[in-house]
């Protein structure tokens, strides 16, 4: 097991040609490959670069190069539009469409004593290992995962093997996976590596994936003084050491702690990122920590027009709403349609501000009437708009013309602010 590559600081700024040339040096290390499968993030995680490595790795191996597998999780397929501005050098017909109900198969079950163990007694059910088939038995000589490391809701920091288990995972053990996370506690995980459901999936790996031709390729990112997106970090490797050195810049530079908690924060969602709740509540789980008890989270979300992207999600979120821990726990007790999709009640835990602070959601695609059924208070969206104007507002602490101070995220999906 080998670390091949581990640069950057939170103060580096890593440049494609640098990208492009610390890659090359890997592959011509890793010897030659004939069947190679890339497994990149879909549009959803566009700022990780990791379209552009891919479409390095697809100029460096060329017809060698045979399948791309983004790791959907339960999102709907890329778009032509997405998929050709995310991998604009990929050929279309080497990219495969992952269906997290149908394309999967259980390759090993993680024993019930270690889950238990690993999640100090909340979860004690055994966990399938679930891959795509074109993963698990594809017949592929090199397996590129490519990802952000980044804080993350379900698991604490996103990407290594989550990529795999979940993005390019089944309806069990994601649903699963999620309610392990949401169960134990987001803040309890929020912006750690080593966390319980990390666990389990390192299990999985050693223990059932030892011969998959595996390799990591994980960027961290992070906005310069000037505020533009840019790559501190890219680590290669095919062991945790990989991981874990991503995770340690990942919290010097995606992990903001403030000095005092949000009173008024408000949240863009760009629209080409986020068309629904399910992803678009990073809003909320990203900001929950710095939130002011009686505060007001507002969310500017022209793009959204649906609660869950999987059809059977949307219906469950929209009958249940974004209640609070104990009664969406209850709501799983009692309820067998929850029991059969726990992804969505885990869901339910993360999209709640648990009575604590105020959600306004102003989204573009979404009646009143939708907005209150599912817990939320509703803001029209021209009117915020106007109100909190994002050309103007700065990345940070604001205040508006009529003295309102607020505090603005520009993009939720790139950190996690939380109150010291």
């Amino acid at each position: 097991m080998s670390l091949y590559l581990a640069l950057g600081s939170p103060t580096t700024e890593i440049s494609l040609d640098e990208c492009r040339a610390a890659l090359r040096d890997v592959f011509d290390r890793l010897g030659v490959r004939q069947r190679v499968l890339l497994v990149p993030p879909d549009y959803s995680r566009f700022a990780s670069r990791a379209g552009e490595l891919s479409c390095i790795a697809h100029d460096y191996y060329g017809e060698r190069l045979v399948d791309v597998l983004p790791a959907l999780g339960t999102h709907e397929e890329m778009s032509e539009k997405h998929r050709t501005k995310m991998f604009p050098t990929i050929p279309a017909e080497l990219f495969r469409y992952h269906n997290w109900r149908t394309d999967v198969e259980t390759v090993g079950t993680v024993p019930a004593e270690f889950v238990s163990q690993a999640t100090e007694g909340i979860y004690s059910e055994p966990w399938p290992a679930q891959l795509n088939r074109l993963i698990s038995r594809g017949g592929h000589d090199l397996i590129l995962s490519i990802g952000q490391v980044v804080p993350h809701e379900v698991i604490g920091m996103a990407n290594y093997n989550k990529n795999l288990f979940v993005g390019a995972g089944g309806v069990k053990g994601i649903n699963e996976s999620h309610y392990i996370g949401a169960v134990y506690g987001m803040e309890r995980m929020m912006g750690r590596g080593d966390t319980p459901l990390r666990r389990i999936l390192n299990y999985a790996e050693e223990h059932f994936c030892p011969e998959l031709p595996v390799i990591y390729i994980q960027t961290v990112i992070g906005p310069n003084a000037a505020g533009k997106s840019v790559m501190r970090g890219l680590f290669v490797g095919d062991d945790p050491e990989c991981f874990w050195r991503a995770c340690e810049l990942a919290f010097a530079v995606n992990v903001t702690v403030v000095p005092e908690p949000f009173q008024k924060c408000v949240v863009y969602l760009d629209p080409e990122k986020f068309p629904s709740t399910w992803l678009g509540n990073k809003a909320i789980y990203r900001t929950r920590m710095a939130m002011a008890d009686g505060g007001e989270l507002i969310i500017l979300a022209p793009g959204v027009r649906m609660f869950g992207e999987d059809h059977e999600i949307d219906r469950l979120i929209r009958k249940y709403g974004y209640m609070t821990t104990p009664e969406v726990l209850a709501a799983v007790e009692a309820n067998a349609e929850l029991q059969d999709n726990l992804s969505a009640a885990a869901h339910l835990i993360h999209g709640s501000s648990e009575k604590r602070f105020r959600v306004t959601y102003c989204p573009g695609g979404l009646s009143k009437a939708e907005v209150e059924a599912a817990c939320y208070e509703y803001g029209d969206l021209t009117e915020y708009s106007r109100k909190y104007d994002v050309t103007k507002l700065a990345d940070g602490w604001n205040e508006t013309a009529d003295g309102e101070r607020v505090f603005f995220v520009r993009d939720p999906a790139m950190g996690l602010w939380k109150y010291q």
